[in-house]
């Protein structure tokens, strides 16, 4: 039996340096493959998913 899912809209917020996995900048495609799978799971249960990826040293002006 499949658990009722209590909210059908999330939002998701990466950070790059979560995106770059082990290396020290970029992004990792093994990470992103990963995210991306996961998040395909969602939507194929109806949930809508909103994703928001870094930004953080535009907004500081780095």
């Amino acid at each position: 039996m499949q658990a009722k899912i209590k909210n059908k809209r999330v939002l998701v917020k990466f950070s790059g340096e979560a995106l770059a996995g082990d290396n020290q900048f970029g992004i990792d495609i093994h990470v992103l493959d990963h995210i991306a799978k996961e998040i395909r799971s969602l939507v194929e249960n109806d949930i809508e998913v909103g994703i928001v990826i870094g930004g953080g040293n535009i907004i500081r002006g780095g």
